[in-house]
């Protein structure tokens, strides 16, 4: 039988390899995109974020989760020396949370979320939000954030000022039947 000092520790080694794979596939993905001749492209997709249940807060679920993803982008940067200049990173989730705590202590599925941008060739140093605050009356259903962005948006906004796809690419192949989702100009150092 396992003591609670035991499950703790076996906790800590999880968490740790968790966020050491996550930082190794980040240096793989960088090795390629640093060729002259590699891709330009390289997409991470992870689980593990849908904590309904025990989130916990610096310590937690989701504090772990943060920290693999601080430190795959950190270990990517640092692989890419000097690539790094004409990086664009999205960072985004397919869904929101709600803006308050269940009764498992965790959130559950929400309509709002956050997309963050980063890499040296990103016009950053600011927000771009509508925030429309966390009091019960501006939250949607009186549960989630508001959306106040089209995600399609910021997308079309990288692909065509960073990568060159047409806007008629971005409208028929990328996002069909999007014309009302514009992309958001000036993500990207010109």
């Amino acid at each position: 039988m396992m003591s609670t000092t035991d499950v703790v520790a076996e906790d800590a080694r999880a968490k740790r390899n968790y966020n050491a794979r996550y930082a190794e596939t980040a240096r793989a993905a960088a090795g390629f995109l640093k060729r002259d001749d590699g891709p330009r492209v390289a997409m991470f997709d992870t689980s593990g974020w849908d904590t309904h249940a025990n989130q916990g807060g610096d310590i937690g679920q989701l504090a772990m989760r943060l920290r693999g993803l601080d430190a795959a982008l950190e270990s990517l940067k640092d692989s890419l020396g000097p690539v790094w200049r004409k990086t664009v990173v999205l960072v985004a989730t397919e869904f929101g949370r709600t803006a308050a705590v269940n009764g498992t202590r965790g959130t559950d599925h929400g309509t709002g979320a956050a997309a963050f941008l980063l890499g040296g060739a990103v016009n950053g140093g600011r927000v771009i939000a509508d925030w429309p605050g966390l009091s019960r009356a501006n939250l949607l259903e009186s549960r989630d954030l508001k959306p106040t962005r089209d995600l399609r948006s910021v997308i079309k906004g990288v692909l065509g000022d960073h990568l060159g796809v047409s806007s008629a690419a971005l409208e028929s192949t990328v996002f069909p039947d999007s014309a009302s989702a514009k992309p958001l100009a000036g993500l990207v150092r010109g």
